[in-house]
């Protein structure tokens, strides 16, 4: 069946139904080592989360893991250039979850990503990335405690698609030529537009399929939060972008006001819905001035439009939402990409799920993660519907590589994430118990030690994994 692997004698599969892991007591689990610090970096996590399932269920329960190849090492095992090989991609889809450390992007083969290679072929579409701070962190923000987020991250779209010609290339040239001449004139709101001819030119699509799943994921996720954390925030640039960043807020509510209407209310509808709550004699007029900006200077078709949008809230859900039922329902609402980073430095704690397309959420995952340590503590999954990849979110960094001192956070915490998406809370919970005594207890590796104050003596990446499991017991 494999080429140069063997999965273990021992262990299950894991089933998927509707989109959902059915996880057996003793799963099988691909596991890739990493490329450079990897080599320190598993080992520590594979120990810590070990340890937690060990102690949680006292040998019910147990993982089987499969050591496949990716990468640097893969191409040690199977030839040049062969950075991902058929092997891993079917271990990957037979066994339905993986874990992974980082990956070096290949010099001259025929892949641009790694990552995003493995996140395409499993069409793993939703990028999860929370960002939370443990106490005794350093972190060059003030309240850094604020920020508890999740970033669900549309994975398979957006330019991340990879679709790009070369200034000069002729295809590119001749689809420059294409446009200037005969599609930018047939649309009338490009007006007198042209693309420079000395231009590289790439493609940016955005589907409705492709939003909705990733809002989908992100809106039942917000279900199981706490009610003071239900709630999703549709990031987008879709004041300039309107027919693929707008499109995809557009389709989140779409998304959030059917399918999940019982459960959700937008923010825009929570408005109207108080408005009447505070005056039951309220006119619809009255309503709709409370809830845009400038009602008097919009012209009167505008004006009778807001004034239906306030009628139909109230006629479609008042039953349902009114009265403050709408309060025990997932808020939904939508913030501009450049000021939602902002808002993240300065009032993280308004927020909890960000659904984002691809390079929005690059670019805000790693934000969202500089406050609360570095991507040193920053965890990462892909998730499918019938597939996930948890893995660490920072590089290779082959240079500390086999020193046994970088810091095992990133893929401990993914560790976290599967654990959790398998359904094993209570190991969940040891790891997350664990970290935050270690380092509550200034017992951490060299980067966040040499930014602790006063400056404590770093431990060594294994010994950060001992450090860990060390306080399960407290």
């Amino acid at each position: 069946m494999y080429e140069k692997i063997a999965p273990p004698t021992t262990g299950s599969t894991v089933t998927f139904n509707n989109g959902e892991p059915i996880v057996p007591d003793n799963p099988i689990i691909p596991f890739i080592r990493g490329d450079g610090t990897g080599v320190d970096i598993w080992p520590a996590s594979q120990k810590v989360i070990d340890a937690a399932v060990a102690i949680a269920y006292k040998g019910a329960r147990e993982i089987s893991w499969f050591r496949v190849y990716a990468g640097d090492e893969a191409c040690e095992q199977y030839g040049t250039y062969q950075y991902l090989p058929e092997d891993t991609l079917k271990a990957i889809k037979e066994y339905g979850i993986a874990i992974k450390g980082p990956l070096t992007t290949p010099v001259g083969g025929g892949i641009r990503s790694l990552n995003v290679a493995l996140r395409q072929i499993n069409d793993l579409y939703a990028c999860v990335r929370p960002c939370r701070y443990y106490p005794g962190t350093p972190s060059p923000h003030k309240y850094p405690e604020k920020m508890d987020v999740i970033i669900y991250r549309e994975n398979t779209e957006d330019i991340y698609l990879g679709i790009e010609w070369k200034q000069g290339s002729e295809i590119g040239t001749r689809l420059i030529k294409i446009l200037n001449e005969e599609l930018i004139p047939a649309t009338p709101e490009h007006g007198k537009k042209q693309i420079p001819l000395d231009s590289g030119i790439g493609i940016k699509p955005i589907s409705k399929t492709g939003s909705q799943r990733l809002v989908r994921r992100a809106l039942k996720h917000a279900l199981r939060l706490p009610k003071s954390k239900q709630m999703v925030t549709l990031v987008h640039k879709g004041n300039i972008m309107k027919y693929t960043e707008g499109a995809f807020r557009d389709w989140g509510y779409e998304l959030a006001t059917t399918e999940f209407r019982s459960d959700c209310v937008t923010e825009r509808e929570s408005w109207i819905l108080g408005n009447k709550e505070s005056n039951a004699e309220l006119s619809l007029e009255a309503n709709a001035r409370l809830i845009e900006p400038g009602y008097s200077s919009l012209t009167p078709e505008k004006q009778n439009q807001i004034c239906q949008e306030v009628e139909a809230v109230l006629s479609q859900i008042w039953a349902t939402h009114g009265n403050g039922q709408w309060k025990d329902k997932v808020m939904v609402n939508d913030r501009i990409a450049d000021s939602i980073f902002q808002q993240l430095q300065t009032r993280p704690d308004e927020y909890s799920i960000l659904a984002t397309m691809n390079l929005n959420g690059d670019y805000l995952s790693d934000a969202a993660a500089a406050v609360v340590g570095g991507l040193g503590m920053g965890p990462g999954a892909n998730i499918g519907d019938d597939c996930a990849i948890f893995e660490a979110t920072h590089g290779t960094a082959p240079k500390h590589a086999g020193l046994d001192r970088v810091n095992p956070g990133s893929v401990i915490l993914s560790g976290v994430m599967m654990l959790e998406y398998m359904g094993w809370q209570e190991a969940a919970d040891l790891i997350i118990q664990g970290i935050g005594d270690a380092i509550a207890s200034g017992h951490v590796t060299y980067d966040l030690a040499r930014l602790m104050e006063p400056p404590v003596q770093p431990l060594k990446c294994s010994e950060f994994a001992d450090a860990i499991i060390n306080a399960f017991s407290k």
